[in-house]
């Protein structure tokens, strides 16, 4: 019997294996250098275990190695109410960045930005499992800098980079980019040691520019040398031009210890980023939360506030937190400093004082100023609902665009996708970039540009002939999920913004593709956008189509109503049954195939595991769990290599194996994932068998529809 046959049993036992050699090593001179760093002994970063009782365990000592950084790099989720200039309120939502342990008490160095106006925190030390509680010591808006103590004490630390920071220095990125939980490193070199430190967010004399690629969630985290020593805190990113900066230990070094003391710099205490509308008529420091106590709450400014004026000096007109930070360091924090705030969600200009007279309001508004900044739900006067000819999709749109297209596509006499577009005026939308509009698209196929991820490659690849890339965004609501993409300076230079949206139906993703798009041409069009988002609608009913496939597969589920995957309908032999250890049910299994015998005992039948557990999640991390059943299928075949794995639902790695069972035996994928939303409720575990061409489309069918619907056994 091939070993995958007992993969239930092997890999539980494998990992029982790997917990005693954790054990094993504790008290000896190093511990194995297989043993996962993400089964620590105990919740404090890089203790693996307990040494022999009568010795005195050794406190950690600072890093002294690139392989050790992971010990002493944190991930930071930040929990709290923001309003965001672009998308408006922002309640109880949760981010994440990443930071470093500098002292062995728990102190550690964050962003500003990651931390500020926070009702919580809560910290991961080196990848562990368990979060620990961090509460903020110090910060500077200016410097975009924090430190925090981490609950508990003995932990390892960085140490900064001795010598000069000179151009060519090689460097690294560590950090938990993308609210993933594994540590990622990224190699660069250093290209400028002195770039412009100027930003919307920050304002530095001048900062570190280089390659080590960073991305959303490597913010706070350290940039080292390849001792582990760090060079800098990075902390923003050019993408499209691959320059990333990172505050230098010069800059940093000069207020980490009074921020660690307790004591704030340059902050009046809110998180704050520059702002401007398209007609330069509205600047300021835009307030997306403010911290309880500080002179900025005390002076009554509340988060969706503008910040236009401060000591009779016009704020942010060169896009920039440059002229509010240079009044900080020119009067200090604590003097007494007049402000003017505009209170965007009123129109209301209001005046007062930081650190004096509270806010008063000079000048009432009628509701939000015309042609402002985007914040979700204004801009223009009502929204109408409008449908498709056949009544399935329905969606919000300005009144204004009361040109509206609700006919089916088609193609070879068959409907290619269900349609409604929406504009003042659809052949300006349609054949120029200087007229908003909307495009609502349902595809009954999910199949179609290969799902929902190729949709949007293909939608991409043709805006960017035309547009310039601004970013890449994850979408959800409570009935759909996917990801959109923004483009800007359409048609040329200040062009308009372009949005794309794909989707699928959270409950059921291979029931049908959405397709959202949206020209923006003036700051109305960004509210508009906003509400099309969160009205859009599809009744799946009048749809007529349930499975994609046209009949070529069927929908089986496992004996607990917990899975659900599309299988080949000639695919009969389907077993359901509970994943067991021990006697003990560990989660849920749907294993199907034309003969499931020939399945796991041999290498000349197509077959599909489904396998997915909430208690081995307890032990060890998808990528561990992968690196395990690599080690089994390393016995029977040849690996072709390792591959990142997302969709609308799951994010993990695959490992791609061929000449399973000698040269010219069949290919074999195994996935190990987790949930995009809850990282650590349970693994999923995938696996395939190819043995024709045919059986290749089998197996990206299975990845497009397998899904955890109901509660594990």
């Amino acid at each position: 019997m091939k070993k995958r046959g007992f993969l239930h049993v092997l890999t539980l036992v494998l990992i029982a294996m790997l917990l005693m050699l954790a054990t094993s090593a504790c008290g000896g001179d190093q511990p194995p250098p297989d043993t996962p760093e993400a089964l620590p002994a105990s919740g404090k970063g890089g203790e693996i275990g307990k040494g022999d009782e009568t010795e005195e365990p050794e406190r950690p000592q600072a890093v002294s190695s690139l392989d050790k950084v992971k010990t002493a790099t944190i991930q930071i989720e930040a929990q709290g109410t923001f309003i965001d200039p672009d998308f408006g309120l922002l309640a109880n939502v949760a981010g994440r960045g990443s930071g470093f342990i500098f002292d062995t008490s728990g102190l550690a160095i964050t962003n500003n930005h990651v931390v500020a106006g926070a009702a919580l925190l809560k910290v991961w030390v080196g990848g562990e499992r368990d979060p620990v509680n961090a509460r903020v010591l110090g910060v500077s808006e200016c410097f975009d800098l924090a430190v925090i103590k981490i609950e508990g004490d003995d932990f390892p630390y960085l140490e900064w980079h001795e010598g000069d920071i000179d151009v060519g220095l090689d460097v690294y990125t560590a950090g938990f980019p993308l609210g993933d939980p594994e540590f990622t490193l990224t190699r660069g070199i250093v290209s400028k040691a002195q770039a412009d430190g100027e930003s919307t967010w920050s304002s530095i004399d001048y900062v570190l520019e280089h390659d080590a690629t960073i991305n959303p969630g490597n913010s706070g985290g350290p940039l080292v040398d390849g001792e582990g020593r760090v060079v800098g805190i990075n902390y923003a990113g050019i993408w499209d031009a691959n320059q990333f900066f990172a505050i230098s230990r010069d800059q940093a070094e000069q207020i980490i210890d009074k921020l660690s003391e307790g004591d704030d710099i340059h902050t009046i205490g809110i998180n704050a980023v520059a702002v401007s509308n398209s007609s330069g008529t509205i600047t300021g420091i835009w307030v997306s939360s403010v911290v309880s106590g500080s002179p900025a709450d005390d002076a009554g400014i509340q988060p969706g506030d503008i910040i236009t004026n401060m000591e009779g000096l016009t704020l942010a007109m060169d896009g920039t937190m440059a002229d509010y930070c240079d009044i900080l360091r020119t009067h200090g924090q604590e003097s007494t400093l007049s402000i003017e705030v505009l209170r965007y969600s009123s129109g209301d200009i209001l005046a007062g004082q930081i650190n004096g007279r509270q806010l008063a309001v000079v000048s009432s508004g009628g509701g939000p100023p015309g042609g402002g900044i985007p914040s979700g739900g204004v801009g223009y006067g009502s929204y109408v609902t409008v449908q498709d000819n056949s009544g399935a999709l329905m969606v919000d749109v300005p009144q204004e665009w009361s040109d509206v297209d609700g006919s089916d596509w088609y193609y070879d006499d068959v409907v290619y996708t269900l349609s409604i577009w929406a504009a003042p005026d659809l052949n300006a939308f349609t054949d120029t970039w200087t007229a908003p509009g909307m495009k609502f698209d349902v595809f009954d196929d999910v199949t179609y540009f290969g799902g929902r991820d190729g949709l949007l490659q293909n939608r991409m690849d043709w805006l960017s002939d035309s547009c310039s890339f601004e970013g890449l965004y994850n979408y959800s609501d409570p009935l759909y999920i996917g990801q959109y993409a923004i483009y800007n300076n359409c048609g040329g230079s200040g062009g308009a913004s372009y949005v794309t949206l794909a989707a699928v139906p959270l409950d059921s993703p291979s029931a049908y593709l959405i397709l959202v798009e949206v020209q923006i041409v003036s700051d109305p069009d960004w509210d508009a956008f906003q509400k099309i988002t969160d009205t859009f609608y599809v009744d799946s009913s009048l749809i007529g189509v349930s499975v994609p496939s046209g009949g070529d597969y069927m929908m089986v589920t496992d004996d607990y109503g917990a899975l659900e995957l599309e299988i080949p309908n000639w695919w009969t032999d389907v077993d359901g049954s509970a994943w067991v250890y021990d006697g003990d049910v560990v989660g849920a299994s749907i294993w199907a195939a034309p003969d499931l015998d020939g399945f796991v005992n041999t290498w000349d039948t197509p077959g599909v595991m489904f396998d997915v557990s909430d208690d081995i999640a307890d032990w060890v991390g998808y990528v561990e769990l992968l690196d395990l059943r690599r080690q089994e299928m390393l016995d029977y075949c040849e690996l072709d290599g390792r591959y990142d794995y997302e969709d609308a639902l799951y994010r993990g790695k695959y490992d791609l194996f061929h000449k399973c069972g000698g040269a010219g035996g069949p290919w074999y994928m195994v996935l190990s994932a987790v949930s995009q939303y809850d990282q650590f409720s349970y693994l999923i575990l995938v696996e395939a068998q190819v043995i024709t061409d045919e059986d290749w489309d089998h197996a990206q069918h299975v990845l497009d529809t397998f899904i955890v619907v109901g509660e594990l056994p």
